[in-house]
């Protein structure tokens, strides 16, 4: 029986093995995804987790609960050695191993990209993880309870500063969400006002939102100007110490915020710990049928798929384009992967991945979008509504569409949850604290500590 390593768990990955288990029979090949989470994250929603408007786990499908024939193994590839089929997994726990494959599919997916930025890695969080998320969204809830006890001043100030670098769509999304939520909370704290808010949007380019023309992507900029937010264009962050942001315009301010955004790169073992072909952006070399290698030298049984990929675009009018790495395409790849793989163990045809981009559709916050196929362009509501209703029919199983739909309707009737759980990011806290207390109490007592 044939070896099919899946590497990854991601939307490629997880419709890749969620394909092959619907086509091919049990005795034809065992399927085995290696991926550190137990779950598929649902990235597109992660800007509305940080505004409340999607619970966590709604945006994050379970690995083991749909992936019923699927072998799954905690941990992450560390290097692919093609010439030898295996691969050296690194588990949760334990000591390195090699796996063996027949054939292997790469799906590894992208990581952020970090720059060595004074101050960056211990102050700046991502937004690539349900965990990060969450975490933003605590955190400024948790800033809005402090402050509201502070006298107007520099500290007031400084909680209430929140910086995104960074204005892809990931960026701009998280900023918008994050600033209606920050807007929306403000009823419920008489103490503070709009004007104690100071959201900050630093992007090295002249623009926003790279993926939209350029007249939309002015009027984004515009959108969040007017409810109170600046926007730094061609500015780069200089430092970050101690959440004091410097910039390259020569703007300083304090921020206990700091989230950054600026862009993916392929994944290490990709992009420096394989011996399959990799072109100079550290992206696998990829043929329009998702095989890996060129035309003339082609390298068989291994296939790959979304970020870590350059699959040519088909469809794209310019000579020699890839597939943009977005959702929309690392969906489709995954079940275009299935579908191959499981033709050529057949002996059967494989196919060419070609997708016409349904345009581009982008979150500002609650009840403001922006949308754009070719030419048109729709803003405000419609474009929100649009938003919502393609993301909730594309999260894979009705079970999260059912849930995430759920929650939508009930916050339309009901409102936002404002409730903040950030003590969840140190869950002993109160355990060890009262074994303090105890023993501060024995002390008090000659040294015995009695039950309450």
């Amino acid at each position: 029986m044939r070896e099919i390593l899946i590497i990854g768990g991601g939307y490629a990955g997880f419709y890749t093995a969620w394909g092959l288990e619907k086509t091919l029979r049990p005795d034809e090949a065992r399927i085995t995804v290696v991926d550190p989470r137990p779950y598929m994250t649902y990235q597109p929603f992660l800007p509305e987790v940080t505004a409340g408007s999607v619970e966590a786990r709604h945006a994050a499908v379970s690995l083991r609960r749909h992936l019923r024939r699927t072998r799954l193994i905690a941990g992450r590839v560390t290097e692919i050695r093609n010439a030898d089929r295996t691969v050296t997994v690194r588990p949760v726990n334990g000591a390195d191993y090699a796996l063996r494959y027949d054939i292997v599919v790469v799906t590894a997916g992208a990581v952020t990209r970090t720059i060595p930025i004074p101050g960056l890695a211990q102050q700046a969080i991502g937004l690539k993880h349900v965990e990060e998320a969450v975490a933003i969204r605590d955190r400024l809830m948790t800033a809005f309870d402090e402050a509201a006890s502070l006298p107007p001043g520099a500290e007031r100030q400084r909680l209430l500063t929140v910086t995104f670098v960074g204005g892809g769509f990931s960026g701009v999304e998280g900023f918008g969400e994050l600033l209606s939520l920050a807007t929306a909370m403000l009823r419920f704290y008489p103490e503070l006002s709009i004007d104690d808010l100071s959201f900050h949007l630093v992007e090295s380019r002249g623009r926003i939102l790279p993926e939209v023309g350029d007249e939309p992507g002015a009027w984004v900029v515009r959108s969040l100007e007017r409810r109170g937010a600046q926007v730094h264009l061609n500015t780069r962050l200089v430092s970050a110490e101690e959440g004091h942001v410097v910039l390259s315009s020569g703007e300083e301010f304090d921020s206990a915020l700091i989230v950054w955004t600026a862009g993916n790169v392929s994944n290490p073992v990709v992009r420096n710990h394989t011996d399959l072909p990799v072109d100079e952006r550290g992206l696998l070399v990829v043929r329009p049928d998702l095989r890996v290698g060129t035309d003339s030298e082609p390298v068989p049984d291994v296939w790959a798929a979304g970020d870590d990929a350059a699959v040519p675009d088909l469809a794209s009018p310019v000579s020699g384009a890839h597939t943009v790495p977005n959702a929309q395409h690392a969906v489709r790849q995954g079940k275009c992967l299935a579908r191959n793989i499981a033709a050529s163990l057949r002996g059967g045809r494989v196919r060419d991945y070609r997708h016409s981009s349904l345009g581009v559709v982008a979150t500002l916050g609650l009840g403001r979008g922006i949308f754009q196929y070719r030419s048109l362009v729709i803003k405000g509501l419609p474009a929100w509504l649009m938003h919502r209703g393609y993301h909730v029919l594309a999260v894979p199983t009705w079970e999260r569409k059912v849930r995430v739909l759920s929650v939508w309707l009930i916050a339309a009737w009901c409102g936002r949850d404002l409730v903040s759980l950030a003590s969840v990011q140190h869950p002993r806290d109160a355990f060890v604290g009262r074994f303090s207390a105890g023993a501060h109490h024995g002390h008090e007592r000659g040294g015995r500590t009695r039950p309450e």
